[in-house]
Parts: structure tokens; C-alpha cells; sequence
């Protein structure tokens, strides 16, 4: 299926591993001009030369998001390097230490929302003016399963996650008909080297197994409390797939949706 993506620009966030890495590398084999983001400038460059390896074309940019000046900067390098913003992946975040609420300090909770809505914020508002301007902009906010479905560890994180759902919803509403999507994507568990090293510690601390212990029984090992109907855990590029066709011409009558990438784990009508 051709998704009619050719010739666009796109900025993804956090895109130097994991989830974010996966989805621009399916943007950029479907003609995307794709901005690498990330904070590590050997990790993210080498990623943006494997992707031109294999015919893609991008830039990179460097910063910390959760610093104003840096996210402006950012914006500012992928406008001039890419010459334009189609699409804006708002990919960068994550969870913290994941301690029971008498254990998560406030300050836990400031830096949380910094990086995980903040980081978002500050993007959409220095690149939605020119999607405006051209009529034409697609914005994908990875969410997660924990924002409707949260738990008792981390619940700041949960809560930052709901807060990216109701903010993109708000947006939604505020472009109207300007052609301008926003939507969210929420995945469950998903197989990143970030996930796999978490895992893959819990169940070696509490001799669960043994060191060395093959990602498949690790998989086999967590699938048994973590109750996903489809019987495994996800992978990054259907991640990827999914936001990939957000990003295209060919959702153009789906804004405000959050899509959950979860193999069925949150029960809903």
C-alpha cells in the first residue's frame, strides 16, 4: 500500500533507540525526510547513518527537551535542515524509578510531567504555527497503556500519560479544520533494549533465572502475571506501523483517537 508519504519531513523524538528509533526508521523507508532526535550524539548519529545506508534521508538534531532553549533549538535546527515540518512524533519520555506512591517524591512528580508532557508542549508550539500556515500537519503523541491504566507503582508517570491524552484531545479541538491531526498512541509492554534490561534485572535479582537467560524465557517469564490476551509481548515496529499510518494522507479523517498497541491487555468496550 502506498501511503503517500513521499517527500515529507518529519521530527521524532527520542529516535536514537527503542520505540522512536523504530518508527522513523519506518517513516524514512516510505520517503520520509526524517530528523533524528536524541541527548547521546554517537548513538543518534549512527543511527541516522544506518537509516541513509539503506537509501533514507535525514538530519540530526541534539538537546534536552525539558530545557527551553534546547527544544527551541531543536525545532529551530530540524526546520533548517530538513527545510520544513510536516510531522511531529512527540516519542521522548519515559517512566521513573516506578516507587509506590509514600516513596515518590514531588520531585519525581515535577520532572515526569517535564519530560513526558512539557518536552511535548514545547515542540507542538514552535512547529504547529507553520503546519497552520500550509494547511497540512500531522502530530502523533506517544501515550501509553499506564494513562487509562495506571498502577501503583509509578503513578506519576500514569498520570503524566493521561495528561498527553487529554492535551492532545484539547488540541484537537482547538485546530478544527485546519488540517492538522493530532493523535495518540498508547502501547503496552514493548520489547525495546530499555524494557529487556528491566526485565531481564527483576527476574535475575529475584532468581527467577539464571544470568544468561535467553529473551524468550524472560518473555515466557513476565507473560504469566502480565495477562496480554495475545500472548506475547509487542515489538517496536508495530509501533512504528501504526504511527506510520497516522502520519499519512491516508488517516486524514482520524484526529483525537488514541490507538492502544497493547496485544488486548486493557480491557474496554
Amino acid at each position: 500500500m502506498d501511503l503517500r508519504l513521499q517527500g515529507k519531513r518529519a521530527l521524532v523524538t527520542g529516535s536514537s533507540i527503542g520505540m522512536g528509533e523504530a518508527i522513523a526508521r519506518a517513516l524514512a523507508a516510505e520517503g520520509v525526510a526524517v530528523a533524528i532526535h536524541g541527548r547521546q550524539p554517537e548513538r543518534t548519529y549512527a543511527v541516522a547513518a544506518e537509516i541513509e545506508a539503506h537509501g533514507g534521508k535525514t538530519a540530526v538534531v541534539l538537546g534536552d527537551l525539558t530545557v527551553e532553549d534546547e527544544a527551541h533549538n531543536v525545532a529551530k535546527s530540524a526546520i533548517e535542515q530538513l527545510g520544513g515540518i510536516d510531522i511531529l512524533v512527540n516519542n521522548a519520555g519515559g517512566p521513573g524509578d516506578r516507587l509506590f506512591w509514600e516513596e515518590t517524591q514531588i520531585r519525581a512528580w515535577t520532572e515526569s510531567y517535564d519530560r513526558n508532557v512539557l518536552a511535548a508542549v514545547r515542540l507542538i508550539n514552535h512547529l504547529l504555527p507553520p503546519m497552520r500556515q500550509s494547511s497540512w500537519g500531522r502530530i502523533v503523541n506517544v501515550s501509553s497503556v499506564a494513562g487509562v491504566m495506571p498502577q501503583p507503582t509509578g503513578p506519576e508517570y500514569g498520570a503524566s500519560k493521561a495528561a498527553i491524552n487529554n492535551l492532545s484531545l484539547s488540541l484537537t479541538k482547538a485546530l478544527g479544520a485546519s488540517g492538522v491531526t493530532v493523535n495518540t498512541v498508547s502501547p503496552g509492554m514493548i520489547h525495546t533494549p530499555k524494557l529487556e534490561i528491566q526485565l531481564r534485572q527483576i527476574a535475575t535479582t529475584n532468581g527467577w533465572v539464571a544470568n544468561g537467560a535467553s529473551w524468550g524465557e524472560i518473555e515466557r517469564l513476565f507473560l504469566k502475571v502480565s495477562q496480554v490476551p495475545l500472548g506475547r509481548i509487542g515489538r517496536a515496529e508495530e509501533v512504528a506501523h501504526a504511527v506510520v499510518f497516522l502520519c499519512s494522507p491516508l488517516a486524514s479523517y482520524i484526529t483525537g483517537a488514541d490507538l492502544r498497541i497493547d496485544g488486548g491487555a486493557v480491557p474496554a468496550l
